[in-house]
C-alpha cells in the first residue's frame, strides 16, 4: 500500500484530474456513481429485510467500491478536492464547479435506479420496509441529520483515502469496507444514497397506495439539505487536517 503521507500526494494529481473533466463527461460519470450507490442501496435493503441490519451494512459497500474500481464522479468523496485546493493546484471555482455538476450528476443516477427499481416490482415485497426507511429519513430533526452527515462523510472519505492507499484491487475493496459499513450500521446520513431511498420510499408509497404523512418532495429536500451540508463539512475537514499533516509544510 502507499504510505498515508504518498497516498495525500497521490490525491493532489487525482484532484486535479477531476477538476479539469469536461463538462459532460464529469456529468456522466456522477450519474453513474450516483446509479452505484442506488444500486448498493437497493441490495443493501434486501439484506436488512432478509438477514439483518449487519448483512445489509457489509452490503452496501459495494457502492464504493464500484465507483472507486469502475471509475466515476462521488460528491461526497469528491470533498476530498479540499486537498488540491489548500495546494494551490485547483481553484475554488473548479472545485465548486466539480461539486455542482457532480451533485446533479448524483441526483439524476439515484433516482433512476430508485424509479426503475419501484417501477420494476423490485420491492413489492418489501414496500412496508422502503416507505418506512424514507420516512425515517425525511423526519428526523434537522439537527440530528447535520451532525449524522457529518460522522457520515468523515467515515466515506476515509474509506475513499484507504481504498486509494491499495495498490491492487482487492487492497483497495478491503481498504474502504470497513468504513462504509462502520457509517451504515450507525446509521449516519449520505446525501446521495439519500437520493436513491427517499424517492424510492416516495414512489413505493404511492404505487403501493401506502400512507406517510412526512414523505413527500419537502420532506425530501428538508433530508438533503443538512445532510449535504454536513457531508461537506466532514469530508472537506478530515482532508483538511491530512493536508495540514502530510502536505502543508512541502506547499510552505
Amino acid at each position: 500500500m502507499f504510505t498515508p503521507a504518498e497516498a495525500a500526494a497521490n490525491y493532489v494529481a487525482v484532484g486535479k484530474g477531476k477538476a479539469n473533466l469536461p463538462l459532460g463527461k464529469m456529468f456522466l460519470l456522477a450519474v453513474l456513481a450516483g446509479a452505484f450507490i442506488a444500486l448498493a442501496g437497493a441490495a443493501a435493503t434486501f439484506g436488512n429485510v432478509y438477514v439483518n441490519k449487519a448483512v445489509g451494512a457489509a452490503i452496501f459497500p459495494a457502492g464504493l467500491a464500484m465507483v472507486l474500481i469502475a471509475g466515476s464522479e462521488l460528491f461526497t468523496g469528491n470533498c476530498l478536492l479540499i486537498i488540491p485546493l489548500l495546494e494551490k493546484q485547483v481553484t475554488l471555482g473548479q472545485v465548486v464547479r466539480n461539486l455542482s455538476v457532480v451533485y446533479l450528476g448524483n441526483l439524476v443516477g439515484g433516482v433512476l435506479v430508485s424509479a426503475c427499481a419501484v417501477y420494476g416490482g423490485t420491492f413489492d415485497a418489501i414496500a412496508e420496509t422502503v416507505v418506512a426507511t424514507a420516512l425515517t429519513k425525511a423526519t428526523l430533526p434537522v439537527s440530528a441529520l447535520f451532525l449524522r452527515g457529518i460522522l457520515c462523510n468523515v467515515l466515506v472519505c476515509l474509506g475513499v483515502w484507504m481504498g486509494l492507499a491499495g495498490k491492487t484491487v482487492s487492497c483497495k475493496i478491503i481498504g474502504l469496507f470497513f468504513p462504509v459499513f462502520a457509517f451504515v450500521i450507525c446509521g449516519y446520513e449520505h446525501c446521495i444514497a439519500n437520493m436513491f431511498y427517499i424517492p424510492a420510499g416516495m414512489m413505493s408509497a404511492v404505487r403501493a397506495g401506502i400512507a406517510a404523512e412526512g414523505l413527500h418532495l419537502w420532506g425530501f429536500v428538508r433530508n438533503l439539505i443538512p445532510v449535504t451540508l454536513g457531508n461537506i463539512v466532514g469530508g472537506a475537514g478530515l482532508g483538511a487536517m491530512y493536508w495540514a499533516i502530510y502536505l502543508r509544510k512541502k506547499s510552505a
